[in-house]
């Protein structure tokens, strides 16, 4: 049986969008990774009676991902979740492609309109976009709650049924919450104070449904972002242990407490480490530590 997640081809041999929620659909990028699992989500958003689409995280310039955006346009305005080139190298060429602005935080990756910030509205495509700040993965990470959306399923199944009556909201977490796994805080650019405030913020949503940067539609934020907040707990705990055994650089407690990660990830642990290191020592719990050793 084919992976339910995967973008399905549509005539002409283009992939068209797989239809998650009433007003989200999903193009799976194809940039398969340990870093980015099956691959990038891009987003479809629209209304079901609008024409145009808004886009979030065109992923990669890949000629057939952009071709297949393209084709499931046209496109009003471009989003990004945040600025990792995972998620946004395709923007340019997009806008290239469509003449679509291109709206982010981070003014680098701005094209053809205004950024992007904290309690911003967006109304495109018959859809409403309500943007939080959410740093900590990195510090220009937003992510987009969509208000009046169905849910595709009610149980965290791939069912694309979306006929059933519930309303609710959904909401895009780039990779602030992904959909299989944990994601890394990109020390030093992401913070983990920062990360955790944008989780517990993330936690309020209850049963929003998460439309992630990688992985499947998660049916919870509020669980998903509680789940999040105590792995980091255990991870903390973990680096106090590890230090308190004599551990003295990042790498040394990364194969102490990483081993149940692939080693391929373990210089993205490393950054998690540092970004814990210095979360305890901004709580002072480090004050005879050797921080400048640790995080260089």
């Amino acid at each position: 049986m084919p992976d339910p997640r995967a973008t399905t081809p549509a005539a002409g041999g283009r992939p068209a969008p797989r239809q998650v929620t009433l007003l989200a659909s999903l193009l799976l990028a194809p940039n398969p990774s340990p870093m980015t699992l099956d691959g990038t989500n891009t987003w479809i958003l629209r209304a079901p009676d609008a024409t145009g689409c808004v886009v979030v995280d065109p992923g990669p310039p890949d000629p057939g991902h952009l071709s297949a955006i393209v084709a499931a346009g046209p496109v009003d305005v471009i989003l990004l979740t945040h600025g990792h080139i995972d998620h946004s190298e395709g923007a340019a060429p997009l806008h290239e492609l469509t003449s679509a602005p291109v709206r982010a935080l981070d003014v680098a990756h701005q094209l053809g309109d205004e950024g992007l910030t904290e309690g911003d509205v967006i109304a495109a495509a018959g859809v409403e976009i309500r943007v939080l700040a959410t740093p900590g993965h990195s510090s220009d990470s937003l992510s987009f709650v969509l208000a009046d959306d169905r849910r595709a399923d009610t149980d965290g199944s791939d069912s694309t049924d979306i006929s059933a009556p519930t309303a609710g909201s959904s909401v895009l977490t780039g990779d602030t919450i992904l959909g299989r796994g944990t994601t890394v805080v990109a020390h030093p650019d992401g913070q983990l104070g920062d990360y955790l405030t944008s989780l517990r913020r993330l936690r309020e949503l209850g049963d929003c449904v998460v439309l992630p940067g990688h992985g499947p539609h998660l049916p919870a934020a509020g669980r998903a972002a509680e789940a999040y907040l105590a792995h980091r707990e255990v991870r903390l705990d973990q680096v106090r242990a590890a230090l308190a055994a004599g551990d003295s650089t990042v790498r040394q407690i990364v194969q102490r407490i990483y081993t149940d990660v692939d080693r391929a990830l373990w210089p993205a642990a490393e950054m998690s480490v540092r970004a814990q290191i210095e979360h305890l020592h901004q709580r002072r719990e480090l004050r005879t530590t050797p921080i400048e050793l640790l995080l260089a």
